[in-house]
């Protein structure tokens, strides 16, 4: 299973449920008991406790993100939930399947813990669109995305698909909506999206990636190629944000799945 830090999750969940009209299917306003499984620093719990009268658990394997949680907190594996059968009446994760090696896994005991409805957010991150004032970045990135995809191992497009998961588990009602994340970058700047586009002046960010690359089908030098002209977008964006002309966005189409056991 894939990790990430509480800074990545914070930021690249930031602001996705202005609009929960796309949670609609879960119910909220009737549900009792909940489960956020994979957590992480709970920006979807906070979400779905704002929404609901309901008890909101958060489970996550790494203490470290369950510190940042205020409410009830469990340390436990999505594989192995330490829960008895139909504790919950709405078990749900976020963007949890598409870093499971075993996906399928997980939707069967999210079944057994819930005593009625299941749901899954998940992204596909193949569809993913990028709009910039700098010519390169959206060239840059889909390349960049098209050999990570190829190499990492696990299914990051799932996206509408988790609905043949949770059919294959025996759900029945299964339905599907689709939520697209749109991030913005415009002037003024905040913080973080100022530290961004120093990371990419550095090329660190997509040196962290470079594993899943090469097993993507780059070559060292083809990889190192684009390192360079992705340093080089990175100084274009500092420029344009030094006179506040850059300006980015960026959609993630996100798949709502709801299915009941």
């Amino acid at each position: 299973m894939r990790r990430f830090g509480a800074e990545y999750l914070r930021e690249t969940r930031r602001g996705m449920w202005e609009d929960t009209t796309a949670l609609a299917g879960l119910d909220l306003p009737n549900r009792r008991h909940v489960l956020d499984v994979g957590c992480g620093t709970g920006e979807l719990t906070s979400v779905l406790d704002a929404a609901s009268p309901a008890e909101v658990v958060g489970v996550d394997r790494d203490p470290d993100l369950l510190a940042h949680l205020t409410g009830p907190a469990v340390r436990g594996d999505a594989l192995a939930l330490p829960f008895a059968d139909a504790t919950f009446d709405l078990v749900v994760c976020q963007a949890l399947l598409i870093n499971l090696p075993d996906p399928t896994a997980a939707v069967h005991e999210f079944g057994r813990v819930s005593s009625d409805l299941v749901a899954a957010i998940e992204p596909d991150n193949g569809a993913v669109t990028i709009e910039s004032t700098v010519d390169s970045e959206t060239r840059l990135a889909t390349t960049a995305r098209k050999h990570y995809l190829t190499g990492v191992n696990t299914d990051v497009t799932l996206g509408a698909a988790a609905a043949d998961l949770f059919r294959e588990a025996g759900f029945s009602d299964v339905s599907t909506v689709r939520y697209d994340h749109v991030r913005t970058v415009s002037p003024p700047y905040d913080p973080h999206e100022l530290e961004d586009a120093k990371r990419k002046a550095l090329g660190s960010g997509l040196s962290k990636n470079r594993e899943e690359m090469l097993a993507g089908g780059l070559t060292p030098d083809a990889f190192e190629a684009l390192r360079e002209a992705w340093r080089e977008m990175g100084r274009d964006a500092i420029t344009q944000m030094q006179d506040e002309t850059y300006e980015k966005s960026e959609t993630v189409p996100f798949y709502v799945t709801v299915g009941r056991v």
